[in-house]
């Protein structure tokens, strides 16, 4: 509601007390200092805030660009991975009202330099475990780890193979069953993104609050915008950071690079996923540091000290409720804030009832939870898609994002924000702008669906052994009449590429009976079920699995480009649509709007999505790896058709739903307006959200479209 300047002045007595002209008391010298002192404190706070907003955004993204390589070095599979994700949001969730209630009347600054240092604390503990676990461990044929005998793939006879190899590799089975046990070190990941959720949580709502409070009012959202395009910045260098990690072998530092048997196109390759963490970790630690030095109030300027209506704060208290409040206000101490007194309870339900008797809330709200489980699902699991799919590296994927992707997102955003400036848009036009740009992102999403590539030619998963078609038990359909005669596992997974452009599971099961060379060099002869039968004997193959052909990266160029125009498309509308759901909702219930809002997409989008989404792409998994003491690893290869239809469909129906949750918003704007409010006047204070009192709904426009924040804004991809 719309409070009066009479009534303010009676909501705060202490301003009645002082002088009217206080230019009086200080000189015009003292005044200035006064001014510069403050716009210099705030400043300063400014690029420290803009630093950790960096920091926290550049340590999220390169968590998602390592997503396969955590897969891969700890053998689980995505929808674990999925619940290590999600675990950022549930550690925000832990103490997000607390901050929020507390940390107000507080000292903000070094709250959020406490926050800072449990967020590094965070970031470094992810990278612990590989220092505990060992030395990463692939599949791989004993000649091609420098092994100076020659043993036979085949193994026909057992007894060619010298006892103390085979001894030796079962010495290395026991050691690492040993260790097996500790291979659960994921669950200290698990723990330090949960860590990060918790560091991370004061920074926004108390660094945006600090400058609302001490800004001049006319260049406080200036500097929130500032502050939100340094965001954007973090992503970018995350994923190029995730770029430059992935190329670099897992144990780089701890062992001889040359005997590495595997390259960064093999699917058991692991990068140097840790080293990102404790990067990531010390720019944490240096972004803290400032916030311990800065005071925990700063003079006002001027402007604010003498504005009656510079605060937003009296426009959102209830009118029957000011003398309550006022009052309590003068007594509230700490000790009282931890007792709880200062809430009040019997508030709280008849202002949750206001505000779900919203329908365009309500309506919003629906809309965008199931849009949020969309994006931060395709986002998540982007980089796995590329990988799979158009048989990428993740060190090239990882770029690709961060250098294509997330700047079209940030465009996009600055479009959407530019749009509802420059043309004055009304809630009805905010609306249909939002739904405008879901409805031709997804759409533009439905034609991936005709970019994918075939299936990898993989003997027994794939394709058949000359001619014979696999059975339905791919385990089974591995073994055929050119290997029978081999003592193969069909556990492992040591991929080779034969002569024929056919990838096999492993050189015995290619029915290789010599080889040569060693590590990245080794090339296998006499391979019985490379080529025809005819041709047998003559049939070599080499290490690692078969590439892709140039159809496949042509499809994944067009997928670049669609990927890129579906990423703008997409955040031009998250704007209007933020500003929708401001204006829509009574002033003095809006910063409990947004508390709600942002609840629900952390706790039924930001948590439950990369886990349904995982578990989903795992059912397309054709040969999944095995741990070294038995049981299940991370998945080797994926159907690629599959793949494409469940990521692409998963991603699309819920952006469908969404989709229509949106037409209902407008037909609901359009029920309860009238023609002539479907425009905005000349001076921007015309437009419609079906509520009594237009004038209580409206904020400044401006000054929403440079502080548009909304979740996961930073990897909106």
């Amino acid at each position: 509601m719309d409070l009066s300047s009479k009534e303010n002045t009676h909501l705060f007595p202490n301003s009645t007390g002082l002088p009217v002209d206080r230019s009086s008391f200080k000189s015009e010298s003292s005044a200035s200092k006064d001014k510069q002192s403050c716009c210099g404190g705030i400043k300063i706070f400014l690029g420290a805030l803009s630093f950790v907003y960096f920091a926290k955004a550049l340590s999220g993204s390169y968590l998602k660009s390592t997503i396969t390589q955590i897969e891969r070095r700890f053998d689980i599979p995505s929808s674990l991975v999925g619940i290590i994700d999600g675990s950022f949001e549930i550690g925000n969730l832990l103490i997000i009202i607390l901050v929020s209630y507390f940390g107000a009347k507080l000292h903000r600054p070094r709250i959020i330099g406490a926050g800072c240092l449990i967020m590094s604390a965070g970031t470094f503990l992810i990278a612990m475990p590989q220092f505990f676990m060992g030395r990463y461990r692939y599949e791989r044929f004993p000649s091609t780890i420098n092994s100076t005998g020659s043993i036979s793939p085949c193994l026909q006879d057992k007894s060619q193979a010298p006892l103390s190899a085979l001894e030796k590799s079962q010495a290395k089975i026991n050691a690492g069953c040993e260790k097996e046990a500790g291979s659960s070190m994921w669950i200290y990941v698990l723990l330090g993104n949960l860590l990060r959720g918790i560091g991370e949580t004061p920074i926004q709502p108390l660094g945006i609050t600090y400058i609302d409070d001490y800004a001049v009012e006319e260049n406080a959202a200036l500097y929130i915008g500032c502050v939100q395009t340094v965001a954007i910045i973090g992503p970018i260098f995350g994923f190029l950071l995730g770029s430059l990690c992935a190329k670099l072998y897992v144990d780089i530092g701890f062992v001889d690079l040359a005997s590495v048997a595997i390259s960064p196109k093999d699917v058991q390759w692991v990068g140097a996923w840790w080293l990102g963490y404790l990067i990531a970790g010390v720019i944490s630690v240096l972004a803290g540091i400032p916030f311990w030095f800065l005071p925990k109030h700063l003079s006002r300027a001027g402007s604010r000290k003498d504005s009656s209506t510079s605060s937003e704060q009296s426009k959102f208290i209830i009118e029957e409720n000011k003398e309550r409040l006022k009052s309590y206000q003068h007594q509230a101490k700490l000790a009282e804030m931890a007792k709880g007194k200062s809430f009040l309870p019997e508030y709280f339900l008849p202002s949750l009832k206001n505000l779900f008797g919203n329908p365009v809330y309500i309506l919003y709200l629906c809309a965008s939870i199931i849009q949020f489980n969309s994006l931060i699902g395709m986002v998540t699991y982007k980089p796995k898609y590329i990988e799979q799919q158009y048989g990428q590296t993740s060190s090239k994927t990882n770029f690709v994002i961060g250098l294509i992707n997330i700047p079209a997102v940030a465009f996009g955003i600055f479009s959407g924000g530019l749009i509802m400036k420059k043309f004055r848009i009304s809630v009805l036009g905010a609306a249909k702008l939002s739904l405008g740009s879901s409805f031709f992102g997804y759409l533009l999403l439905l034609s991936l669906f005709a970019m994918g590539c075939e299936n990898s030619d993989v003997a027994g998963l794939t394709v058949s052994y000359h001619g014979t078609k696999p059975m339905t038990d791919y385990e089974q359909a591995l073994f055929s009449e050119c290997n029978s005669g081999c003592s193969c596992s069909k556990n492992d997974w040591d991929p080779i590429c034969g002569e024929d452009g056919v990838t096999y599971v492993s050189a015995c099961l290619a029915g290789c009976q010599a080889s040569n060379g060693t590590g990245k060099n080794t090339v296998f002869f006499n391979c019985s079920c490379v080529g025809t039968f005819e041709s047998s004997q003559n049939s070599s193959a080499v290490v690692g699995p078969c590439q892709k052909g140039n159809e496949c990266s042509k499809m994944f160029l067009y997928f670049l480009v669609i990927s890129v125009i579906t990423s703008y498309t997409l955040s031009v509308g998250g704007t209007p649509g933020y500003i929708l759901l401001l204006r829509c909702i009574k002033p003095h219930l809006k910063s409990f709007a947004l508390g709600i809002y942002t609840l629900a997409i952390r706790v039924l989008a930001g948590i439950p999505a990369p886990v349904y989404f995982g578990v989903a792409i795992d059912t397309t998994c054709l040969k999944w790896g095995s741990k070294r003491c038995g049981g299940r690893g991370a998945c080797r290869l994926y159907d690629s058709s599959a793949l494409r239809y469940v990521y692409l469909g998963l991603t699309l129906v819920l952006g469908t739903v969404s989709i229509l949750f949106s037409v209902a918003v407008l037909w609901v704007l359009r029920k309860r307006s009238s023609p002539q409010d479907e425009t905005l006047s000349a001076n921007g204070e015309r437009g419609t959200c079906g509520t009594k009192s237009r004038k209580d709904n409206f904020v400044n426009s401006d000054r929403l479209i440079q502080s548009t924040y909304w979740p996961e804004k930073e990897t909106r991809l």
